[in-house]
């Protein structure tokens, strides 16, 4: 069974659209507000997208949060991946999974 989705067009990419970037720029926002982000970069790639954060421009990211359509059907098309690599959620509904951020979050403001 091939769970492979391509994009349309030879030469199309994966991105996030209007929505989904409403609901990361709102996060990434209180994350900055909050002195913990520093710098964002966006990939859109021909099967995934991911959108990068920093805590300072010249380093590895701390998060990606990354959308995989083709995993739509299966454990869920958006993750966020941390630094090391680890995957700390997977789901269908992106504001449900950043919700692991959100909780880091509350624990910067509660410090």
């Amino acid at each position: 069974m091939n769970l492979h989705i391509p994009p349309r067009g030879p030469d199309a990419q994966t991105s996030f659209d209007r929505r989904e970037l409403g609901v990361i720029l709102s996060l990434y926002g209180r994350m900055v507000a909050a002195g913990e982000w520093r710098d964002y970069a966006i990939s859109c790639l021909r099967h995934h997208a991911v959108f990068s954060v920093f805590r300072r421009t010249a380093e590895h990211p701390l998060y990606r949060i990354e959308k995989h359509p083709a995993l739509r059907n299966r454990q869920g098309m958006y993750a966020v991946i941390a630094m090391d690599g680890q995957i700390l959620k997977r789901g269908q509904d992106l504001a449900q999974v950043l919700r692991v951020l959100e909780r880091k979050l509350l624990r910067v403001i509660e410090d």
